[in-house]
């Protein structure tokens, strides 16, 4: 992930800079949110922390490192006394999820992780290193988000020595998100659609004066394809960019933009970016060309799982 760190007149900026208000957020705490282009393209989807009144921590993707960090810097000449600071060689971040996290990761931490709520931040001290633990993540469950400045791999090495803890890779990651209904950049987001594509338009905060992108997304409400949830039976699942289409019909009404069997649900799932005057809803049946063959899915609400409390 790319970490950059946004100094001094923080909050008006970032009010400008992103679709969301952030000045909202109390300190210690985070929120979802993306920043646009001026044609209200994605340009990636962020969590935001704030770490003090003038001091926040963005997180982006880290294909998008760049681009982020370009358009952001973009946007200063009204804020003179706002830095923006690419810290991503600075940190590593060590995601740690699962139902057992906050019992296995209290025990080796100096904060009392019982109080610290979903979305929040806090500096404390894991195998003698100063770190920031956020209880974040990408995967549908509860866990946390492990910020460690410099080599970390004195502290990836004691949470492996943990009792039930084991290493998993982007592919376990990305399964997780897709159970979830979580959008990945460069699958469900890219800068051709907006949010409203993603079903995430709650994330805009039009009662802002202004922020890049406003007025572009105030006339693109309603886009011509729209995220959707498919379930289906059997083991075969369709995959990116495979091509969806009603029942018996030969013009396709969109893609696959993620798909796998899922392991907790033992069935096909696949977000798909399909044609919002399909006149699909909850329950409709779509078919999905899996290598030649018709394979039946059905339109269901996400997540496809949803973790207990």
């Amino acid at each position: 992930m790319a970490e950059i760190r946004v100094t001094g007149q923080a909050e008006e900026f970032l009010d400008y800079a992103l679709i969301s208000k952030l000045s909202e957020i109390e300190n210690g705490r985070a929120k979802y949110t993306m920043i646009c282009d001026d044609q209200g393209g994605i340009i990636d989807d962020l969590i935001v922390y704030r770490l003090d009144d003038d001091e926040f921590m963005i997180v982006a993707n880290a294909g998008n490192q760049h681009q982020v960090v370009e358009a952001l810097k973009n946007r200063l000449e009204n804020f003179p006394d706002t830095r923006v600071a690419d810290e991503s060689g600075r940190w590593s971040l060590i995601a740690m999820q699962g139902p057992k996290t906050k019992e296995i990761l209290g025990t080796l931490v100096d904060v009392d992780l019982t109080v610290l709520k979903y979305y929040s931040i806090a500096s404390a001290v894991l195998d003698g290193k100063d770190v920031f633990l956020a209880r974040t993540g990408y995967t549908g469950e509860d866990g946390f988000e492990i910020f460690v400045e410099g080599d970390p791999s004195g502290v990836w090495q004691l949470l492996l020595s943990q009792e039930g803890v084991s290493p998993c890779g982007l592919a376990c990651r990305d399964t997780l998100r897709l159970e979830a209904g979580m959008p990945l950049y460069g699958h469900e987001l890219n800068k051709d659609l907006t949010p409203f594509a993603a079903n995430l338009g709650k994330v805009i905060r039009f009662d802002k004066p202004s922020f890049v992108g406003k007025e572009a997304l105030e006339q693109r409400k309603s886009p011509k394809q729209k995220l959707f949830g498919l379930q289906g039976d059997g083991r075969r699942a369709a995959r990116a960019d495979y091509e969806i289409f009603l029942p018996g019909g030969t013009d396709s009404i969109g893609m696959v933009t993620s798909g796998v069997l899922s392991p907790t649900l033992q069935v096909p799932i696949a977000l798909a970016l399909l044609n919002a005057d399909a006149g699909l809803e909850i329950g409709s049946e779509v078919e999905a060309d899996v290598r030649g063959t018709r394979i039946f899915y059905k339109v269901v609400e996400l997540p496809f799982y949803k973790r207990g409390r």
